[in-house]
């Protein structure tokens, strides 16, 4: 039918020639198309088909949480381990109090009682000195006289006891003399026959009963002689004692001195330890026992350098490999009404577990982070001294 009528009108003729042309082209395009794909499906990729390359945004910032600290950290004051259980007498400090190195904060109630321990000890220390004096002086010239009289006492006792029995002795060396020749008459006389033998036996009994009896008075008078002598020796050696001064004597007072001494220094010790003193220079933080009461787990009161101030920032492990000493830092807290800068200082040693907990549920709260130490500047820290243990964030320039 389309032969039909485009032989019966020639005008139509001559517009159907570039349509059937169109269509054949398109035909064919569509096909080379569809040839294309599937030959592409089949073949495996060309090595030389360019690939994509992703760049990885530079890191300028690390940012982590913090916390204000001032230089050294702060320390809690207490009493000595030997004074617990004693209560506070005087606190000479109130918070925000600035105080020097060695200032005594508080005064505890041991304090009396110490300084009586002192004084005693001091007493102590002048009896031995008044005892290493008399030492050295020997014995007074009295005492030395004196002993002197009892020497001249004693010999003239023995002296006169000895005489007596001697004239004792003497006296029965006649009677037993005489005793002696009368018996011997006697005697021969009973051999001739002149006189009886109980008048015999009654000299021989008289002779004998003398005898015992110069034998008496001679061991008296030995016993007299040895026991004056021994008195005498005694007297003469506590003479020589009373009026030598030996070395060793003063020796021994020298050292009753030096006890006395180290006594003192160790009641003065006691006596200090009545007195809490800071230990360095800085700020009363806070006062946690008051006047009268016991010292509490926490001490007296805790003190900071507060004069220079720190921000601990708490990075995570993963980020410490891009901090160094000498960055620039930010801080930033709700508590401060504009931003304080600093310094990166120091970079721990250590991997701690993240102490600063984030108010952000969706935060890691079991991070591994190692402390970075940030010297805030001049102005910085005059704003942040009354902040002490603020949470703070911290922002590090890479």
């Amino acid at each position: 039918m389309m032969q039909e009528v485009a032989a019966g009108n020639p005008s139509s003729k001559r517009l159907s020639r570039p349509l059937t042309l169109l269509a054949i082209a398109a035909t064919l395009a569509t096909g080379g198309v569809m040839v294309y794909s599937v030959s592409q499906g089949r073949m495996p990729q060309s090595s030389t088909t360019p690939s994509t390359v992703i760049s990885t945004p530079q890191i300028k910032t690390v940012t982590a949480l913090g916390r204000l600290e001032p230089e050294g950290e702060a320390i809690a004051l207490s009493a000595p381990t030997s004074a617990e259980g004693n209560r506070v007498d005087q606190l000479l400090v109130k918070e925000g109090d600035r105080v020097r190195k060695g200032q005594a904060i508080a005064i505890l109630n041991s304090r009396d009682r110490l300084q009586a321990s002192v004084m005693q000890a001091q007493e102590q220390v002048r009896v031995a000195q008044a005892k290493l004096d008399q030492v050295r002086a020997g014995a007074k010239t009295g005492e030395i006289q004196a002993q002197r009289s009892q020497i001249a006492q004693l010999e003239a006792e023995r002296v006169g006891d000895l005489n007596a029995q001697a004239a004792t002795v003497a006296r029965l060396e006649a009677e037993v003399q005489n005793a002696q020749v009368e018996y011997q008459r006697y005697a021969l006389l009973y051999q001739n026959g002149a006189v009886s033998a109980s008048q015999r036996d009654s000299k021989r009994l008289t002779l004998t009963t003398a005898q015992k009896q110069l034998q008496e008075a001679q061991a008296a008078r030995d016993r007299t002689r040895n026991s004056r002598q021994q008195q005498l020796n005694e007297a003469r050696a506590t003479l020589d004692r009373i009026a030598e001064v030996r070395p060793v004597d003063v020796q021994v007072a020298h050292a009753d001195v030096r006890q006395a001494l180290a006594a003192v220094e160790q009641a003065k010790a006691n006596l200090e330890q009545a007195s809490v003193r800071s230990p360095q220079d800085g700020q009363i933080l806070k006062i946690y026992t008051r006047p009268g009461e016991l010292i509490s787990n926490d001490g007296i009161a805790e003190i900071g350098r507060t004069q220079q101030m720190f921000a601990i920032a708490e990075v995570y492990q993963s980020d410490i490999k891009n901090i160094r000493p000498g960055q620039t830092a930010r801080v930033s807290s709700d508590s401060i009404d504009s931003e304080l800068s600093g310094t990166v200082e120091q970079v721990g040693y250590k991997v701690l577990r993240q102490d600063i907990v984030n108010s952000d549920p969706s935060a890691n709260i079991d991070g591994r982070i190692v402390e970075v130490k940030i010297r805030l500047d001049a102005d910085s820290t005059r704003k942040a001294a009354r902040l002490t243990n603020q949470q703070v964030k911290v922002v590090i320039e890479l």
